[in-house]
């Protein structure tokens, strides 16, 4: 099973990018299920539906969120409808919050898990990754040994943790929020992919996305800043391509994928 996901798409910069490459990364890939980390899609903040089925239009087969799942007040009225959004798992389960945080894609005769979760360090008040992550998995297992995890960590150090607690469980755990793509890519001893984080697609030539002036300005000066995300200008693409063993769901193959004008895309 050959999987391609693509990392945090942020404004419509990074839904340029996704239209113009995914038909060519399918192409050299040719992988079986494609997922995007889509929280920013909507201007740098959450998702709107008009977005979500463009992502669905354009070959995507699940869109994972985070910590800016809730920021356009529209997801309210079609998260529950939307089958191929995943939204972190680890919000409070008492409270009635809409949504899912696991979906399942079928590919031929088998399936592919697809959860969600929501780190805590630097993040907020979420219920525990681990356990729940950890419970989701085991549910997943009896429906299909392929299972990739999208977390949505601010620090590096619990990726780690969560890509090593889940070493042997799931088929890979990969790191997302940080927008900076991670030179970590690896198998980890009993068979997951690992990686810290995927990056970002969007603008290049801003910080995480955005542009420059204001966050540099917020960091002299210390005041409040509008943080923008630019409609046109370089771009870049970040992603990870995975391949599982058909049979045991253990990682055989994970490489990263950067595009950009100093990396230029080669099929």
């Amino acid at each position: 099973m050959k999987v391609l996901f693509i990392g945090d798409v942020v404004g419509s910069v990074g839904q340029e990018m996704v239209r113009e490459y995914l038909p060519k990364l399918k192409s050299k890939y040719k992988p079986q299920a494609t997922i995007v980390n889509g929280e920013n899609a909507a201007g740098g903040r959450g998702i709107t539906e008009k977005i979500y089925k463009e992502f669905l239009q354009n070959g995507v087969d699940a869109v994972t969120m985070g910590n800016h799942t809730w920021d356009q007040r529209e997801i309210f009225d079609f998260i529950d409808d939307a089958k191929k959004l995943i939204r972190p798992a680890n919000y409070p389960s008492s409270v009635g919050v809409p949504g899912k945080g696991i979906a399942y894609i079928k590919i031929n005769q088998q399936e592919l898990a697809v959860i969600n979760l929501h780190g805590r360090v630097f993040m907020g008040d979420f219920e525990d990754p681990f356990q729940i992550g950890m419970k989701l998995v085991e549910e997943a297992k009896k429906r299909t040994p392929h299972i990739l995890i999208d977390f949505h960590g601010e620090a590096t150090s619990e990726k780690e943790a969560m890509g090593w607690y889940m070493d042997g469980h799931a088929s890979a755990v990969l790191g997302t929020h940080t927008h900076v793509q991670t030179n970590d890519q690896r198998i980890l001893p009993s068979g997951t992919g690992y990686m810290s984080d995927v990056g970002m697609t969007g603008f290049y030539d801003g910080i995480l996305g955005m542009k420059r002036e204001a966050i540099i300005k917020k960091f002299l000066t210390q005041l409040p800043a509008r943080f923008e995300v630019p409609d046109n200008g370089r771009k870049k693409l970040n992603g990870c391509f995975i391949e599982f063993d058909n049979v045991t769901g253990k990682t055989k193959v994970i490489e990263s994928i950067r595009i950009d004008d100093d990396t230029p895309f080669y099929d």
